[in-house]
């Protein structure tokens, strides 16, 4: 690597971290969220055939809802009604929602309890070096200053957790970003990363970030 890949890599790092810093700036001065468990039990029931009754989906293409931050889960469901985030299996199903149903629909779920996922043993080794120290050669940042070095991710700034989380659905996740199929990461700090990285790296840090505890 040349110094000017080398510049190019630091200044790129430096950007995915002022904007990390810059999400939990942002997040401090928010309102509290009201959302409200109890109202969005009921809202969750057609939601169970694909995500389960307490949002612990067990089929891995379908994403765990349990357990998630309650603000990160709030931006998800109004990208997915504004169509600022293209899931097609979503299509109508909360157009007649409000905002104040998506609230507690995003309260019931962040109260329930994530179900615990296993990394591939052979694949821990590689991704717990993505995951805790990033790859410098390829200016791809470490997981844990968004997700946290257990997974559970930052509530306040809205960044999700990945431990316990289907592998399955990470990987698809990041290759989404990486394609720019999905482009509703604050700015473009994941699509970003994704981008940097291989298929291999993508299969090992989501196999591992799945099986944190």
């Amino acid at each position: 690597m040349n110094i000017v890949q080398v510049l190019s890599s630091t200044v790129k790092r430096n950007r995915i971290a002022s904007a990390a810093l810059a999400a939990l700036l942002s997040a401090a001065s928010l309102p509290a969220l009201a959302g409200d468990a109890d109202a969005g039990k009921d809202l969750a029931v057609p939601c169970a055939a694909c995500h389960g009754p307490d949002g612990n989906s067990v089929a891995p293409n379908w994403p765990k809802l349990a357990g998630m931050g309650e603000r990160y889960l709030l931006k998800q469901l109004k990208d997915i009604k504004s169509g600022a985030r293209s899931i097609p299996e979503m299509t109508g199903q909360l157009d007649a929602m409000s905002d104040s149903d998506l609230e507690n629909l995003a309260a019931f779920y962040a109260a329930q309890t994530m179900s615990g996922g296993v990394a591939k043993a052979e694949l821990v080794a590689e991704g717990e070096t993505i995951y805790r120290g990033g790859v410098k050669e390829s200016g791809i940042s470490a997981c844990t200053a968004c997700h946290s070095p257990t997974g559970k991710g930052n509530v306040l700034a809205g960044f999700p957790r990945l431990s316990g989380q289907h592998a399955t659905y990470i990987e698809a996740q990041l290759l989404k970003f990486q394609s720019t199929e999905r482009n509703n990461d604050a700015e473009g700090v994941m699509r970003e990363i994704a981008k940097r990285m291989t298929a291999a790296e993508i299969k090992a840090v989501s196999s591992y970030a799945s099986g944190l505890r």
